[in-house]
């Protein structure tokens, strides 16, 4: 089955996932993930991208994004990808790729999924039991967006902005966000989405992208039951 194109939408914020090649670590030292951070700012500033929020884990890569142009998200993780990979590669004397070939993204309806999508990826460090709270990782936007640090090239996207009339009362805000779990359905939603590079929404949101973009948008449903499954089900 040919694979479907890309949902690009400047303007519109992508959940951007990037995974080791199989599943191998890509990250190696707290260098590292400096260096990647410093690449992906640097990045950012050419493709014309605001990143909103991100965590680097020790086999994968979360970024929220929105892109100005088309093809600004491509033009981010290509980029990073190439300006790390040539950092890793000249550090620890090795040839080839770290990262599989295509990135998975998915865009994110703002007004509904915006801040979920942000507490989903911020959370991943707690998810793998790696921390007790996000605050306690270094190496994700959570201390930004909380205001435990600057960190100046991060730009909030208007939802995180409307949490507050200042700086002081959206952190505030923020942080109350992580006081509760996740509902799972979001976080199922938001899995499913970016990992089948379709979008996260509502009904009515989707079908405007699909018919914006003249491809499906949505994950298609799982075919027809097997035969044998079905009779199984009626005994």
């Amino acid at each position: 089955m040919a694979r479907l194109p890309r949902i690009d939408v400047p303007g519109m914020p992508q959940h951007v996932v990037v995974r080791g090649v199989d599943r191998q670590p890509c990250f190696f030292d707290p260098s590292d993930y400096a260096a990647y951070l410093e690449d992906l700012r640097a990045a950012a500033t050419i493709a014309a991208v605001a990143v909103h929020a991100f965590v680097l884990m020790t086999n994968h890569v979360h970024v929220l994004a929105t892109g100005a142009l088309p093809r600004s998200i491509s033009v981010l993780m290509q980029s990073v990808g190439r300006r790390y990979v040539r950092r890793i590669n000249q550090t620890y004397r090795r040839t080839g790729t770290l990262f599989e070939g295509r990135f998975r993204a998915s865009v994110v309806q703002s007004e509904r999924y915006l801040l979920t999508c942000m507490r989903y990826i911020e959370l991943n460090p707690v998810r793998a039991a790696m921390v007790r709270h996000p605050a306690d990782y270094r190496w994700s936007s959570f201390r930004r967006n909380a205001g435990l640090e600057s960190f100046d090239w991060l730009q909030p996207h208007p939802e995180y902005v409307s949490l507050g009339q200042d700086s002081a009362a959206r952190t505030t805000a923020y942080r109350g966000l992580f006081q509760t779990a996740l509902d799972a359905n979001d976080v199922v939603a938001i899995r499913v989405n970016v990992n089948k590079d379709c979008v996260l929404g509502g009904e009515r949101f989707q079908a405007a992208i699909a018919a914006m973009l003249g491809r499906r948008a949505h994950v298609a449903p799982v075919g027809r039951p097997r035969k044998a499954a079905i009779q199984s089900t009626e005994t």
